[in-house]
């Protein structure tokens, strides 16, 4: 497996009368990781190199090059100087897409953003929301409790974000880390499509700021609730609403925010 981690020697400085110690601390790895898309350079991201597989479907299937894990025809990942090279070859719908895509290249991120040449773009109306779920409070609660279990990485560093996917009644079925949240975001998405398990079957819970990117990604996947640790941004409740997903935000220990719950999906 590839290393996630490097050992780094620190001071910690002590706001005390204590002394201060001469640590080694773990950091998670962040490097360079390259898109080709059918022998296009369609993006180049800085991400955790783990769970590159799911990360490069998820990825195609978030960006909207293809609608099913099976419309991936192949993908290989290697190694080079200076990080990594992900090469997805799709169906030539999707290669023509991301041709299109990559000669009006305006953003290089995992934001969502990548080749959109306007405003308008970026706003294009989401697919609504079909799916529901019947979860409550509890569920919601008792997936927050749990997820601090199901981060190896985030526990080690204290500098990863996580994405996991949980059932109604709030057990965590899948879990995948990066440094970047929408990476995170985009590995799980990836993980599910390989599984075989449907979205539009739970809830998605994110150790992140609610940005709208998240919010697009969901909805993309299909998935009916999206729940975030931090505030949601303005247009992220926008278009959450836009397209009915159900968006809880805040979600602490002691209490969470139901932002909107077109459907009802939360009792």
């Amino acid at each position: 497996m590839t290393n996630q981690t490097v050992n780094v020697s620190v001071r910690r400085l002590a706001f005390n009368d204590r002394k201060d110690d001469e640590l080694v601390r773990a950091v998670p790895v962040e490097t360079a990781v390259a898109i080709e898309v059918c022998g296009i350079g369609y993006a180049v991201m800085m991400a955790t190199p783990s769970d590159l597989r799911d990360y490069a479907v998820g990825f195609a299937l978030s960006e909207g090059l293809v609608k099913h894990v099976d419309d991936v025809s192949d993908v290989i990942i290697h190694e080079t100087e200076g990080g990594w090279i992900m090469r997805v070859t799709l169906p030539p719908d999707g290669a023509a897409v991301a041709l299109e895509r990559a000669r009006r290249r305006v953003s290089e991120s995992s934001c969502g953003l990548c080749g959109l040449e306007n405003i308008q773009q970026v706003l294009r109306p989401l697919p609504p929301i079909s799916g529901r779920i019947a979860t409550n409070r509890k569920a919601i609660a008792d997936a927050l409790r749990a997820l601090q279990h199901h981060q190896p990485l985030g526990r080690s560093t204290g500098g990863t974000h996580a994405a996991a996917f949980c059932d109604p009644d709030g057990s965590i079925q899948c879990v995948r880390e990066d440094v970047g949240r929408h990476n995170a975001l985009d590995k799980l998405i990836g993980a599910l499509a390989f599984s075989g398990i449907p979205a539009s079957a739970g809830f998605l819970l994110l150790s992140a700021r609610c940005s709208y990117e998240l919010v697009e990604k969901a909805v993309r996947a299909g998935c009916p609730m999206l729940v975030t640790i931090s505030a949601p941004t303005s247009l992220a409740v926008e278009r959450a609403e836009k397209a009915g997903l159900t968006l809880v935000a805040l979600a602490r220990s002691d209490s969470a925010l139901v932002v909107c719950d077109p459907h009802g999906n939360i009792s």
